[in-house]
């Protein structure tokens, strides 16, 4: 059911066709425009029509209509609102989703679209301004309630209207006081500043002062003094009487609304969606909150009818003024109401890929399908592609990393670990993946995430740690591997255990068996060998494979196929094994010896699986205090929603992060995986997202910009300490951060770990390329716990095995574990969890060659004297001790690097002449700066 606008009220002429908000007023029994200078003002005695129009990534624009009730408008208003929003949504196509408000009672959602808040006017809406005669100003006391959206209402002017939980705000001609209440916030103390802001530049100028007073502090402070004075003298707030708690019944209940508005019950508790029938209108009573939905073949008198019924129903069974109302139309249900019916089915149709190429969306058609769908975006990585990666296998408590010429071969029945290190603003950023195959066994996962804990911990937990599951990789993971090849089978030896207690065969990938590989990939940075089942139905006509026999090397090419994936699949058989001689075969063309290959000839799918169309991102807060776990949505987010108390959820539906602020109460980045899991346990279903999603997690003050993007995202907020109340109030009151303070500070923490001469410690993996890292983070985790988070302890636990095996860290077939106290040299223990194993007042820096006395080529001799005794005498440099290198070779990216050398101090290398040509100064005068100068100077010239 549709009206054309020319059957709609004039005024709503061309509503909708631009994104954001639109307002109407009822005046005089009409319907007027609301200018954009009077958004946000709404009187308590008229009733309001708002329109939000939002264009989603998909392209496809979203309405939502909420029609707001003051307090004290009129019934005929209210009554004409509700209506003239009915006719608003048909004349958009009956496809927006409608809401009641009631003044003071607004639903976090349309508070979100009034930032800081909404303060209802007194009086009636009047399209001329009202110049006021009376010129005194008028002190109003308003409490603030609510940590994320904030309802805002005037209280009496009494010191009876204070308490101790709220937040008040006392608005007077020469001060706007904020008064927070012992017992509230800091969250809702933060949220309280803004509106305090918004009061004195709107009411104010910005010219008045803006004094903040907590409850209990002494009235000896003139400021308090003051702000009692307005109450009569200061008198003690009496305790809250705790109110007697009513149970709740949580019960719902289903009622069919006939066509004279009279109630038929359903159905309650157990409800399913067949009860609701497409001619019909029904209502949901879930106690707070009220649906009604309407049928898509319902008319327009049929919903008018339905509203005006379940509006009458609220005010007869006298609810809660806080009751909302919600209506919808079949098609366009909302998580809340869906989650209220078992097995709410999934509406996604099944859809072919790629409309619009030409010949192969004619195949389609001619066989009956429907290609109608949004074709694929291509993938844009926002980070730097130039990185470098290192991938470890993991095997029960021991992790080997993987040579060069192996690391982009992976085992379905194993886990990796990989890390992908990339230039990022000012330093080297990392990404740490712990990639679970689909065969793996359980013991293996968690183990690999055990490892991905205390890796991140060694780094000094600077990297965003994600969870990937096999054939759930997000589009970045290939684009940094930018060809992968996946094979059957693992060499793990609890997978290889598991299959002799299953008494199952191992397939493990071998050369010498026959094998069958789907080539997938959008371009040749991003392109994936698959090994499937040896069947024929693993075929699909828009793909390409390729066949491996004991006799002969079939390269098959779907007829559906593009010519990209014909040159995907060129390169990719190089990769798998450059010595093959391939066969090319085009669908429907095979010998008879490939099917032989495939077990017999049998049908397969033709189409590529569709990807649905790119929902936008959503915000949510977990509340995780006393073992509850609760989830709430944050609407039209933003960075100030990132506080840094809070842990959030920012689901993207094929990806979600979790962002970990510094003063939450998670303990580590295996906890934060851990409530992303009860996360997507939770909202999988109701969010339409696979409970196998990727999961990164990002920490506070160290977002990468794959986590940015999604934001207007403003770097000087990055370098910020305090609570949320303390950060706001200091820009407020123009207490800059110190500029000498460090960009990205670690987690749980207001300072950088430090050497003990007060720098910050560069770090080098041996096993990488020469480039620095250098990420600040605590070295916490359950395999390295401390008392002193920033430092290891002798007193700590053992660490667990950490294995990197590799011929560069061990030297040639050698497997270095850093429990034996072989690893550590000739006679000597290496202890991670004693200060000494690094040197004496040194702290162990397990990604530096120097760590474990490493040399580059991997063995375990120590750093030569003269590099490791370089810098003595308060880090002056004797030039005539030390070897002096060319600039090329001492950078961290250098293609030729000098290997005997302190990675700390690279710049003591270079010659006087050359020195002074790149950093402007002599030695002498560089080494007298302060150390963070240094080192943005060394960053500068990619010495650091």
């Amino acid at each position: 059911m549709s009206l054309f606008f020319k059957d709609a009220d004039p005024v709503f002429q061309g509503a909708g066709t631009n994104a954001g908000l639109e307002i109407w007023c009822i005046e005089s029994l009409r319907v007027v425009p609301v200018p954009k200078s009077s958004h946000g003002k709404f009187y308590s005695g008229s009733a309001y029509i708002v329109l939000n129009t939002t264009v989603r990534k998909c392209g496809i624009p979203r309405h939502e209509v909420h029609y707001w009730v003051g307090e004290n408008a009129n019934k005929v208003d209210s009554a004409l609102a509700s209506d003239k929003a009915l006719e608003l949504d048909a004349a958009l196509g009956s496809c927006t989703v409608q809401y009641r408000e009631v003044g003071g009672q607004e639903t976090e959602k349309f508070l979100s679209y009034f930032k800081p808040c909404i303060i209802p006017l007194e009086g009636v809406y009047c399209p001329q301004p009202q110049h006021l005669k009376d010129k005194t100003y008028r002190i109003r006391l308003l409490t603030c309630k609510g940590d994320r959206a904030v309802h805002v209402k005037e209280v009496p002017f009494s010191r009876s209207s204070l308490n101790h939980n709220d937040v008040f705000i006392l608005d007077t001609a020469s001060k706007v006081f904020l008064f927070s209440g012992c017992f509230s916030t800091i969250q809702e103390r933060a949220k309280a500043l803004d509106v305090a802001q918004y009061i004195k530049e709107n009411n104010h100028s910005g010219s008045c002062d803006l004094v903040t007073i907590d409850d209990g502090k002494f009235v000896g402070d003139s400021d308090v003094g003051e702000f009692w004075s307005f109450f009569g003298g200061y008198a003690p707030i009496p305790r809250d009487v705790p109110s007697d708690q009513k149970s709740t019944d949580s019960s719902i209940i289903l009622f069919w609304i006939n066509t004279q508005g009279k109630f038929y019950q359903k159905g309650s508790d157990v409800l399913n969606k067949e009860m609701l029938e497409t001619d019909k209108c029904y209502m949901l009573d879930c106690d707070s909150q009220i649906f009604v939905w309407m049928g898509k073949h319902t008319s327009v008198t049929e919903r008018k009818t339905s509203i005006v019924a379940a509006e009458d129903f609220v005010r007869k069974q006298d609810r809660s003024t806080g009751t909302h109302l919600t209506f919808l139309t079949e098609g366009l249900e909302t998580t809340a109401f869906k989650v209220c019916f078992e097995d709410w089915p999934k509406t996604v149709e099944p859809k072919l890929y790629e409309e619009g190429r030409g010949k192969v969306a004619a195949i389609f058609k001619q066989h009956g399908y429907a290609v109608n769908e949004i074709s694929e975006q291509d993938f844009k990585p926002c980070i730097n592609m130039q990185g470098r990666i290192k991938v470890w296998r993991v095997d029960g408590d021991r992790i080997t990393v993987l040579p060069e010429a192996e690391q982009k071969k992976l085992f379905t029945g194993d886990c990796y670990i990989m890390q992908y290190t990339y230039p990022g603003r000012g330093r080297d950023e990392n990404i740490l993946y712990s990639w679970l195959g689909r065969r793996s066994v359980m013991e293996d996962r968690r183990e690999a995430i055990s490892h991905l804990n205390t890796i991140d911990n060694l780094t000094k937990g600077g990297s965003v740690v994600a969870q990937v599951v096999q054939d759930k990789e997000p589009d970045l993971f290939f684009f940094i591997f930018e060809t992968l090849i996946i094979f059957k089978g693992g060499k793990s030896t609890q997978y290889k255990k598991h299959l002799e207690e299953e008494g199952t065969d191992d397939n493990t990938y071998d050369e010498s068996k026959n094998a069958l590989f789907r080539i997938q990939g959008t371009g040749l940075n991003n392109m994936q060998a698959i090994q499937v089942d040896l069947v024929s139905d693993s075929l699909n006509s828009s793909y390409c494979y390729v066949l491996q026999t004991g006799t002969c090397i079939f390269a098959w090419i779907g007829s559906l196929s593009s010519t990209r994936d014909h040159e995907i699949l060129d390169r990719m058989m190089e990769r798998i094994n450059p010595t093959w001689q391939p066969v090319s075969v085009r669908e429907g063309s095979e010998p008879d010896l490939f099917w032989e290959a495939l077990g017999g000839k049998s049908e397969y799918q033709k189409g590529k699986e569709a990807k649905g169309p790119i929902e936008d991102p959503q915000l949510f807060v977990l509340n995780i205090s006393e073992g509850d776990f609760k989830v709430k949505e944050i609407y039209n987010f933003a960075q100030d929603d990132l506080t840094t108390e809070d842990v959030l959820v920012l689901n993207c539906h094929n990806e979600i992060y979790l962002w970990l602020g510094c003063l939450s109460n998670v303990e580590g980045k295996e906890q934060a995986l851990d409530l992303a899991h009860k996360f997507l346990e939770k909202h999988a279903s109701d969010e339409g997202i696979s409970l196998e999603t990727p999961i990164y997690v990002v920490t506070e003050g160290q977002e990468p910009p794959l986590f940015t993007q999604f934001f207007q995202w403003d770097i000087s907020k990055e370098n910020m300490h305090g609570n949320s109340f303390e950060r706001k109030l200091a820009v407020l009151k123009g207490k800059l951060q110190n500029l000498d303070s460090p960009v990205r500070k670690s987690w749980r923490s207001l300072s950088r770990e430090t050497t003990p001469d007060g720098s910050r410690r560069s770090s080098l993996s041996p096993y990488q390329n020469d480039r620095s890292l250098s990420p600040a983070f605590r070295s916490s985790g359950p395999h390295l716990n401390s008392p002193n988070r920033n430092r290891f302890s002798s007193s700590s636990p053992t660490v667990r095995k950490l294995d990197l095996t590799s011929p560069r860290s061990a030297g040639k077939g050698r497997e270095l574990d850093l429990t034996s106290p072989r690893s550590a040299g000739k006679g000597g223990e290496l202890d991670l969890t004693s200060p000494r194993s690094a040197g004496k007042g040194r702290e162990l820096d397990l990604t530096s060659p120097r760590s474990a006395g490493f040399e580059r080529t991997g063995s375990l001799s120590p750093l030569s004297t003269k590099s490791s005794d370089i810098f003595q005498n308060n880090e002056n440099v004797d030039a005539e001790n030390l070897s002096t290198y060319p600039y090329e070779r001492l950078t961290v990216a250098s293609k030729d690097p000098i290997r005997d050398i302190d990675v700390t101090k690279r710049e003591a290398y270079l010659s006087e002449e050359e020195f002074e040509e790149k950093f402007g100064m002599p030695k002498t005068v560089f080494y007298k700066l302060a150390k963070w100068k240094q080192n943005k100077f060394k960053m500068t010239l990619d010495l650091f």
